[in-house]
């Protein structure tokens, strides 16, 4: 299966969810009716009450300036105007060399994410180098050293129970000897309790301003079938230490996808990556015309 196609195979479930209730809403007439069970229909898909908003307000205004009246004209219209929602968020394209720090709860996929995005800089031709900054969770090092050998790139790790910020800055130093283009920063997802958690990351992050001279972003990495509880991690891991971008996983056949619309929404912060699958290979950049077509 080709990439797009796993996006797509992905998002299945809230194409059929949004595209069976479509239809049956739709009755030839955007009348009061018909809006509101649209809002209910996009509210249902995770999408969120503040976007399913901004979504209806602007399909409104576009359906009866358009005219429009069949099904097909108007889901083209909804297509549109959910991709311009994604696409409003300013985003840059990453200078280099550039330092990504993952951050995200226990269990969404950041060492998998990590191994999978240093195959890829590696094929655009980056030296790439993995820093284990998660010295908490039992083989977590371990599972990036495997990653880092399928993606052919080098790692600097400590033993289990080491300062985090320590291996950061031995990691940091490693780099800028070799003058490596990327530098790919796992770290834990869970400690003793939440306040210990984002005390390491802001320790992590004190070291990685003073020490790197290049560009640095935070990426957090959500599980796509998390739903709204998304929302939350945002807003704490965004407090602690701005986050910078998103990095969607888990995008199977359970997956609704649609809270990327509630986090664009809510927060400006644009999605940078989307997981498709289990192999190396299985990430791409977000493309939110194709992501759009893939629910609708």
């Amino acid at each position: 299966m080709g990439i797009f196609s796993k996006l797509f195979n992905g998002l299945k479930k809230t194409k059929e969810n949004i595209a069976n209730k479509l239809n049956s809403i739709f009755v030839g007439e955007l009348n009061d009716e018909f809006y509101e069970d649209l809002e209910y229909v996009l509210i249902s898909s995770d999408i969120g009450a503040e976007a399913t908003e901004e979504i209806i307000e602007e399909v409104k205004k576009q359906a009866k300036k358009e005219k429009i009246k069949s099904s097909d004209d108007f889901k083209k219209l909804l297509r549109k105007v959910m991709a311009e929602m994604l696409t409003a968020i300013e985003d840059e394209p990453l200078d280099y060399p550039a330092l990504i720090t993952f951050v995200g709860v226990n269990g969404v996929g950041k060492t998998t994410t990590i191994g999978r995005l240093a195959a890829m800089f590696k094929s655009k031709r980056k030296n790439v180098l993995m820093i284990a900054g998660d010295t908490f969770r039992a083989a977590a090092a371990d599972q990036l050293t495997e990653w880092s050998k399928r993606a052919q790139v080098r790692i600097v790790k400590y033993a289990e129970g080491a300062d985090p910020a320590a291996v950061v800055f031995d990691g940091i130093s490693s780099a800028k000897a070799k003058k490596d283009d990327v530098v790919l920063v796992d770290t834990a997802g869970r400690l003793h309790n939440k306040a210990n958690l984002m005390e390491e990351l802001k320790k992590i992050s004190k070291i990685i301003n003073r020490e790197w001279e290049g560009t640095y972003k935070n990426y957090l990495v959500i599980d796509a079938t998390t739903g709204q509880n998304a929302l939350s991690q945002v807003e704490t891991f965004n407090e602690v230490i701005g986050i910078d971008g998103l990095v969607l996983t888990k995008l199977d056949g359970t997956a609704k996808g649609g809270i990327v619309f509630a986090i664009a929404k809510q927060f400006g912060i644009p999605v940078k990556f989307v997981g498709v699958g289990e192999g190396l290979d299985d990430i791409m950049e977000f493309n939110a015309e194709d992501f759009v077509n893939g629910i609708i």
